[in-house]
């Protein structure tokens, strides 16, 4: 409840996890039939980065104003940034959307949204952002407890992102396992992302074996590591789990997961990782594994 997304809008974590969400949800446009997204903690849709929150530290100088001025940006991450882009009038950027944002930017007449938010002022800005969109639905909830009632959505067919504040690192993962297995017994063809930090890796490898024995046939993983995963007093990296991956989701993230160490990082420490931790269909999309120190996902 203390956690405000203000101060990090924009920074390296928000790129990977909505250049992530947006490839989830072209796969997803893929079929005629809709989807509904269930975003678990929504925050408040849209964000200033003139704010006095986003200027006390200036890490989406770091992201996104970075990538904002790149030339030859792979096709995803040029979609990402056209979203940011609608997100403002003209060419000021002064906004950097959420990820509900980009998910109603994206969806189509007949998707809709289920969007939890328990903060009071964080919902309300949400509330103000969407209320005139009849697609997106607000829910003034806690997510985990949300996904109990939501889930499966009528469409049968769709994305929840789960993206928590993690102000308690490894007790918000076993928050995230208890969730997803509940999930997965109502839901178990349902698509699921997870947002985490990477601070020490100590803390995420037992996520990750977990992961391993949730039932699911297809779990990717995606991180960005701008600083060896050894210092707790930092934000060194971020991940994205992805239960139910679609199809060949690694190919269409491994270009634009490639540019971005070099493009944000520091050379010889940024690093890219992309692989399976489940994959019951390696026929048809074989494992990603990191490779030698040359690979060329190092600066």
């Amino acid at each position: 409840m203390n956690y405000r997304h203000a101060y990090h809008a924009g920074n390296f974590a928000d790129i990977l996890k909505h250049m992530v969400l947006v490839a989830l949800l072209d796969a997803l446009k893929q079929k005629a039939t809709p989807f509904c997204y269930v975003d678990t903690h929504a925050g408040r849709g849209r964000y200033d980065l003139r704010s006095v929150e986003a200027r006390k530290t200036g890490e989406s100088d770091e992201g996104f104003g970075v990538l904002r001025t790149a030339t030859g940006l792979p096709p995803l991450l040029w979609k990402w940034l056209e979203a940011v882009r609608a997100c403002n009038d003209g060419d000021e950027l002064r906004y950097y959307p959420g990820s509900p944002w980009f998910a109603a930017h994206l969806m189509r007449e007949g998707d809709s949204a289920q969007l939890c938010e328990l903060h009071p002022e964080e919902a309300a800005a949400l509330r103000q952002v969407f209320h005139h969109d009849g697609r997106v639905h607000m829910h003034g909830r806690d997510g985990y407890e949300a996904m109990k009632a939501l889930l499966p959505p009528k469409e049968k067919r769709g994305l929840v992102l789960i993206d928590p504040p993690f102000e308690a690192q490894e007790a918000e993962f076993r928050l995230i396992e208890k969730s997803l297995k509940a999930a997965l017994e109502k839901w178990p063809t349902g698509m699921y992302a997870v947002w985490y930090p990477i601070k020490l890796r100590s803390h995420v490898q037992p996520f990750h074996r977990w992961l391993t024995k949730c039932g699911a046939k297809r779990v990717l993983v995606a991180e960005l590591l701008l600083r060896p995963d050894d210092s707790p007093l930092r934000l060194n990296g971020s991940g994205m789990v992805i239960v139910n991956a679609p199809w060949k989701l690694d190919e269409a993230l491994r270009d634009s997961l490639r540019v971005l160490p070099r493009l944000l990082g520091t050379p010889g420490e940024s690093e890219y990782r992309l692989s399976w931790l489940v994959n019951d269909e390696a026929e048809e999309a074989p494992p990603v594994r990191p490779s030698a120190p040359r690979s060329p996902r190092r600066r």
